[in-house]
């Protein structure tokens, strides 16, 4: 097995203290680009050489190169992107590495327009790798989100609004594709993450509500919200999900939008994703606010992709009450979640860019659930919304979301 890789040699001396954690790195480096060739080789039946890894931003469960093909027999791409998930202290990686393994063998399965994400070329199970197509540099849509040019971040939100749409119809009718490939690796404990904390969720939040902020929820109220959680178990609509769609999760490339980060990829109720053009970006605490007519543009884009599949959703008595739906249990999950955090800087990191205040956020999902609510004659859910507005402004000050900085 090769180790020709670029990963600098051992130093002597830690003058500054950093010395062991830097070598640690490396440590993991190599060890990632070993395993990367070894998988390879089995996977070909010959040697291949990588080399020059360089560090694409992982998490502190992954460890994510770019690497480059030094030697192979066979025509390989000239990188390739590689993953291996890594255990911190009290923690296992296992669920979200065969849950993102199994998204991409899914895609790579099918047709080369229908793949909506990077093309997989081997995994490990002993080592929790994954080696797949290295898509380059192309900007991510948090990136233009952050630019300077509002036109080119319109057309991203367009674009990956519809891209969106046509990766839901394009895994139309496949869960038990991926629930065959999901037993070939050992099904991990929840195929869908949603259906652990959203019952959770549902349950607990009216008593956060009354102990934090002194807010009461009606009755029918939480009928509600515990009414969302049939969206988990709802035989209609359901396609994958990339379960993480946040901003920076998506690569912005000459093919269209490539979809990155499926640790959490099942297949489920697409409304979940459908509520992120609408809130926007839920399950993300880096998301600001959209000029108005974006949602709705965005809606529309990915309305026409997906109704090819599901007819019914180019009517609004069938579509508009599922979304809001959605928009209840995502406000009251993220609720949940940033009552019960220990520290809420927890809450995603939103990568290199600047995040608004978490408090900014919450303020703008509960004011914008109350006027999907009031569109909608649910009266009591939009009360209520206006309700812990209010709660959150006395305790947090008045509050504003501010335009992402495209559109600023």
């Amino acid at each position: 097995m090769s180790v020709e890789i670029a990963a600098d040699p051992p130093e002597t001396g830690d003058p500054d203290g950093t010395g062991d954690a830097d070598h640690a790195a490396r440590a993991e480096v190599l060890a990632t680009v070993v395993a990367a060739e070894s998988v390879l080789s089995k996977r070909f039946g010959a040697r291949i050489s990588l080399a020059e890894p360089e560090d694409l931003g992982g998490s502190e469960r992954s460890i994510v190169l770019r690497v480059k093909v030094a030697a192979s027999p066979f025509s390989l791409p000239r990188t390739l992107a590689v993953k291996r998930y890594v255990q911190p202290p009290g923690t296992s990686p296992r669920d979200s590495w065969v849950r993102e393994a199994v998204s991409y063998q899914l895609f790579t399965a099918l047709a080369a327009e229908d793949r909506m994400c990077p093309e997989l070329f081997a995994h490990d199970s002993g080592t929790n790798l994954l080696v797949m197509e290295d898509l380059g540099r192309a900007p991510t849509l948090a990136e233009k989100l952050h630019g300077s040019d509002a036109r080119a971040a319109e057309g991203a939100l367009l674009s990956w609004a519809r891209s969106l749409g046509k990766l839901h119809a394009s895994t139309a009718g496949r869960e038990a594709d991926f629930d065959a490939l999901l037993r070939r690796l050992s099904p991990p404990t929840s195929k869908d993450p949603l259906t652990v904390d959203g019952p959770a969720a549902m349950a607990a939040l009216p008593g956060l509500l009354r102990a934090v902020y002194d807010v009461e929820t009606p009755d029918d109220v939480v009928d509600s919200a515990q009414a969302t959680l049939k969206l988990l178990d709802a035989v209609r609509h359901r396609a994958f999900s990339p379960s993480d769609s946040c901003p920076d999760n998506n690569l912005i490339t000459n093919r269209g939008v490539r979809f990155l980060d499926f640790e959490g990829g099942c297949v489920r109720n697409m409304m979940f994703d459908a509520a992120y053009l609408t809130v926007p970006f839920p399950s993300c605490w880096c998301a600001y606010a959209l000029p108005p007519g974006m949602t709705d543009a965005m809606l529309a884009a990915w309305r026409a992709e997906v109704r090819t599949m599901w007819p019914d959703l180019a009517d609004d008595a069938v579509l508009l009450p599922k979304l809001l739906d959605a928009q209840i249990f995502w406000v009251w999950l993220t609720t949940w979640q940033f009552l019960t955090v220990p520290d809420v800087e927890q809450l995603g990191s939103g990568g290199s860019v600047a995040r608004p205040h978490q408090a900014d956020v919450l303020v703008e999902r509960w004011a914008g659930l109350a006027k999907s609510a009031r569109r909608a004659g649910a009266a009591a859910v939009a009360d209520h919304a206006d309700t812990v507005v209010a709660a959150l402004t006395a305790r947090f000050g008045s509050r504003s979301l501010s335009l992402y900085p495209a559109f600023d």
